[in-house]
């Protein structure tokens, strides 16, 4: 891509920039083990492998009975009980042949049994029981049957989620290595801004990025440090630059990087590092700046909530996740109903702020909200997902349209 290109009218597509952004985005955090009950949301580091089959042993899938199929005629019979097993009970001896044995979900197969019957099939008769004829194999989790020794279980780059603690937990590991937390300073530009609880002069407005894009960084399992507003100051923004570039991995600001603002952020960048400011076929958003301040990556997003917000969800988050050590960081998109028309076609790829809504028949339908402006965060708000509109694209009602979860956009 092209270097400054801060003079320059040709907007980048989107996904040319994400792209260009993946290829230098930083090596990963370096690896630290953790407690398996803290390991939720983080990285792992390593591939996992099974270190033993799973099951161990062949076992019951239900509570019942267990038996050779061979002993029960076509129409089910009579077996003598020749005793009761539980799950966690070991050292079974091998069942006799013509006889069943009381079992529970869980235990193991004595050897010889190779079925299981349900409690519920069977009947209990003085010391005995009546079974229904029965399939070898049946109700019977085989030894290996999930996972083989050696097999892979997990791969290094994935986010941990309950099912993979679980996972996890079943084979006994207790600590897991993972990439420590991607630290990120995170900073707002503009004289204009102040924080929730001051009072507004005229011409000031509240810091709502600085907490919206807090909560963005920290859903994606980040440490977030938080600095104060820099100020429209060559000096002040050169300073505070430079201290957040030796304290964290990488730096997140807004504000600042849009042609004909105040040049001081941009300057203070070019003196301490490298300055990369794109014009993005994306609305909202448009301008984004990345590059490089005391050897740690910087990214630029808009000053303007609502595009802070979608930038930092569509462009910034694939490349933090991959600077995290997440090898998937694509969103993936689903192909839905447009309960809406689009009949202009525009020259940037538009992130409409929408939610489903579903009729009387439970077919869901995307729904816009009727204000979208790069300021608006309270559509944001009433909305579940993003509706993307590629460029020169129209729409009708019913047509399919591209719908992005805000649920899968914040983790």
């Amino acid at each position: 891509m092209s270097g400054c290109g801060c003079d320059g009218h040709d907007l980048h597509p989107v996904d040319q920039v994400i792209e260009h952004l993946l290829s230098r985005a930083p090596a990963p955090p370096k690896i630290e083990q953790v407690a398996l009950a803290a390991a939720l949301g983080r990285v792992l580091a390593c591939d996992v492998p099974a270190p033993s089959d799973v099951p161990a042993w062949d076992n019951s899938a239900m509570d019942g009975y267990a038996l050779r199929a061979a002993d029960l005629p076509i129409e089910g019979g009579y077996l003598p009980l020749a005793g009761r097993i539980a799950a966690g009970d070991s050292g079974q001896a091998r069942l006799l042949a013509g006889h069943a044995v009381r079992i529970f979900t869980g235990a193991p197969l004595p050897p010889g049994a190779d079925s299981v019957v349900a409690q519920e099939d069977c009947r209990a008769e003085g010391t005995g029981v009546w079974l229904p004829a029965v399939k070898p194999g049946a109700h019977v989790r085989k030894q290996g049957e999930e996972l083989c020794s050696g097999a892979l279980l997990l791969t290094a780059g994935q986010r941990l989620r309950p099912q993979e603690i679980g996972l996890l937990a079943s084979i006994g590991m207790a600590q897991v290595p993972v990439y420590r937390r991607l630290r990120v300073g995170l900073l707002s530009s503009g004289d204009e801004l102040r924080e929730p609880g001051q009072t507004l002069a005229p011409g000031q407005i509240y810091n709502a990025n600085r907490f919206s894009l807090g909560a963005v960084l920290r859903s994606l399992g980040m440490e977030v440090h938080d600095y104060e507003v820099m100020a429209d100051d060559l000096s002040a923004s050169r300073d505070a630059l430079s201290l957040a570039a030796s304290e964290w991995d990488m730096l997140l600001t807004s504000g600042g990087v849009s042609v004909g603002e105040e040049d001081h952020l941009k300057q203070a960048i070019r003196e301490l590092g490298q300055l990369h400011l794109w014009r993005l076929a994306i609305q909202p958003g448009k301008p984004l700046a990345f590059g490089e301040v005391g050897g740690k990556p910087w990214l630029g997003l808009p000053g303007n909530p609502a595009a802070a917000l979608i930038t930092a969800l569509i462009v910034a988050r694939p490349f933090l996740l991959r600077a995290q050590g997440r090898s998937a960081v694509m969103p993936q998109p689903l192909q839905l109903s447009a309960g809406f028309s689009w009949l202009t076609p525009r020259s940037r790829r538009q992130y409409l702020r929408a939610r489903l809504v579903a009729d009387g028949a439970g077919q869901l339908s995307v729904q816009l909200h009727p204000q979208q402006g790069s300021a608006m965060l309270s559509s944001a708000c009433w909305s579940d997902g993003l509706a993307v509109i590629e460029i020169g694209q129209t729409l009708q009602v019913g047509e399919a349209v591209t719908y992005l979860s805000f649920a899968q956009l914040l983790h």
